[in-house]
C-alpha cells in the first residue's frame, strides 16, 4: 500500500535523481540494510507461523482465504525481502515519501507477479516498509553484529514522513478507502502518520507480557498480541468483509478472550481455535491486524525493551 499503481513502477524509478535511478537492490546494498530486511522477513514468517490467529492464513489452514495459502505467502515474503533492503537504504539516504512510494510500487508489482495477482502483503509493503525505512536511518549494528534502533522507529516515521503520508494519493477503489468512506475508519495511512501507536501501545505490550508469562513461547505471544490488536484496532479488512456488524463481532470475541486471561489461561489454544472457526464461518479476516502483528514483531527485535 505504499502506492496503488504497480504498472508505473519502471517509469517512476527512472524519474528519480541520477544517483537513485536503479532499484537499490540492483546496487550494493549495505550490510545493515540487508540485516534489516532479514528482520522484516523473519517478522512476516513468524506472523504466518502463529496459530490459531482468527480467520488468518497459517501453516495449519487458510483461514477465511480461498485465494491464498501459506506457500503463496512464503513466496511473497521471499520476493519482497530485497525491497525491504531497498527501503532501509532509502531511509539512510533520507529520501522523500515520493521516492519511498516508487520503491513500494516496484515491490507491489513483484508481489503481484509471483502470486498471480493476489494481494498477499500490500499492507506490509506500506507499514513494515516504512518501519524499514526508519530503521535504515536510526539503526546501528550492536556488539553481536545485529541491527539495533537508537530511536523509536514509529516516531521517526511520523516525524520524517507523517505529513507526506497524509497528503499522499488515496487509492480510489481499495478496501481501506471504501471502509474510510463508509465507516470513517482511519486506516493504514492514519496509523502510519501517527507513528504506529497501535504497535507501541497495544501490540508490543501484549507480546512482551505474554512472552513473560509463557516463559518465552513465541507462538503464544503472537496470538496474544493478535487478539489484543483485534480487540482494540478498527481493522478496515474486517469492515470490508463483515461490515460494522462483523467488525464488532470480531472485537467482542477478541476482547472476551483477553479478559478471560488470554494465553495465560489453561486451555487458551482450544478457545482461540474455536474463535478462529467462528471467524472463518463468517468469512472474517483481520488482515490489518496481521500486518500490525508483523510490525510489532519487527519493533520488538529492533527496539529491545524490558519484559512487561
Amino acid at each position: 500500500m505504499l502506492d496503488h499503481r504497480p504498472e508505473d513502477c519502471e517509469s517512476d524509478v527512472i524519474a528519480l535523481p541520477v544517483t537513485r535511478r536503479l532499484p537499490f537492490h540492483q546496487r550494493n546494498s549495505g550490510r545493515l540494510a540487508i540485516f534489516i530486511a532479514d528482520v522484516a522477513a523473519t517478522s512476516l514468517r513468524q506472523e504466518l507461523a502463529a496459530w490459531p490467529k482468527p480467520g488468518l492464513v497459517s501453516y495449519v489452514d487458510n483461514g477465511s482465504h480461498r485465494d491464498m495459502d501459506a506457500s503463496m505467502l512464503e513466496t511473497s515474503i521471499a520476493t519482497l525481502q530485497p525491497y525491504f533492503a531497498d527501503l532501509a537504504e532509502a531511509g539512510l539516504a533520507r529520501v522523500t515519501m515520493t521516492e519511498l512510494r516508487a520503491i513500494g510500487r516496484c515491490a507491489e508489482a513483484a508481489m503481484l507477479a509471483v502470486t498471480g495477482g493476489v494481494n498477499t502483503h500490500r499492507g506490509a509493503i506500506f507499514g513494515l516498509g516504512l518501519l524499514c525505512a526508519a530503521a535504515g536511518g536510526v539503526c546501528i549494528l550492536d556488539d553481536n553484529r545485529q541491527p539495533c534502533a537508537t530511536a523509536s522507529l514509529g516516531q521517526m516515521v511520523a516525524m520524517r514522513w507523517g505529513p507526506e503520508i497524509m497528503r499522499g494519493p488515496v487509492p480510489l477503489f481499495s478496501h481501506g478507502t471504501n471502509a474510510l468512506r463508509r465507516h470513517g475508519a482511519g486506516g493504514a495511512r492514519a496509523e502510519a502518520a501517527g507513528g504506529f501507536e497501535s504497535v507501541y501501545k497495544i501490540g508490543l505490550p501484549a507480546l512482551r507480557r505474554a512472552l513473560t508469562v509463557t516463559g518465552g513461547d513465541t507462538n503464544a505471544a503472537c496470538i496474544e498480541a493478535c487478539f489484543a490488536l483485534i480487540a482494540h484496532v478498527g481493522d478496515t479488512n474486517l469492515l470490508h468483509r463483515g461490515d460494522a456488524e462483523g467488525a464488532l463481532f470480531a472485537a467482542k470475541m477478541a476482547l472476551k478472550f483477553m479478559e478471560a486471561g488470554g494465553v495465560a489461561r489453561a486451555g487458551w489454544r482450544e478457545t482461540a481455535a474455536s474463535i478462529h472457526a467462528d471467524f472463518v464461518a463468517r468469512n472474517l479476516s483481520p488482515g490489518g491486524c496481521a500486518d500490525l502483528l508483523a510490525m510489532t514483531l519487527f519493533v520488538d527485535i529492533l527496539e529491545p525493551g524490558e519484559p512487561v
